[in-house]
């Protein structure tokens, strides 16, 4: 089998698991090795605006139970379940960018250089990145990025994956602020994710004909 060809039984292999068996566990190596990739992970401008909070509390999960219904079988079965963060308010001058610029990116941070000017043009114009919800949002864009990552990286190691939006974002926020598992300043809840090993067959997939999503313009 060729590079091609392993890389379609992947995606193939990969399925948005629903039910999980809770007696087979991710090997140590196996789940840092899908951390590493999810840290790798590209992001505009390489801020990656993201943290992995691994629920293994299991009080935390059963208050989550009512509050994430697209989790409940990730919190049945999975032996690893993700809640995925995203930075709030990631402006050109904020700490945290100076924080990446200087103490990720080895570079030094001046608020009134071009690169500033640059990000500030980026949101205000180009993105129009311009209040708290869609600074917001933006970051949250960026954390799928590692989040597909994880899941390709999972089932290349034949590790059964979740990916889940069905919560109350606003409940689970207040359940890690009570477990004091988020400083809601600075951070807010964006995606979860289950992974842990299938108790169910996968089933063929179902997705549009490549003519009807993929145009070439010349």
């Amino acid at each position: 089998m060729d590079k091609n060809e392993e890389l379609i039984k992947v995606a193939n292999r990969r399925y948005a698991t629903k039910k999980f068996n809770p007696d087979k566990k991710i090997s140590d190596k196996d789940w840092q090795t899908i951390m590493e990739v999810a840290r790798l992970s590209p992001s505009s401008m390489g801020f990656a605006p993201w943290k992995f909070l691994l629920i293994e509390n299991n009080d935390l999960k059963k208050d989550l139970y009512d509050h994430a219904w697209g989790a409940q079988n990730s919190l049945d079965g999975a032996d690893k379940f993700v809640i995925i963060l995203a930075k709030k308010n990631v402006t050109p001058t904020s700490k945290y960018v100076q924080h990446i610029s200087e103490d990720v990116q080895n570079h030094s941070f001046d608020p009134n250089s071009a690169f500033v000017a640059k990000l500030q043009d980026f949101q205000d114009n180009d993105f129009k990145l311009n209040d708290e919800r869609t600074l917001f949002e933006w970051s949250a864009r960026q954390t799928y990025i590692p989040l597909a990552n994880m899941m390709d990286a999972a089932a290349t190691l034949d590790i059964d994956s979740c990916p889940i939006e069905g919560f109350n974002r606003e409940q689970v926020e207040n359940i890690l602020k009570k477990y004091n598992a988020i400083d809601l300043n600075e951070w807010g809840v964006s995606v979860m994710a289950g992974f842990g090993y299938r108790d169910q067959d996968i089933t063929p997939k179902k997705r549009q004909p490549m003519d009807e999503i993929y145009k070439v313009i010349k």
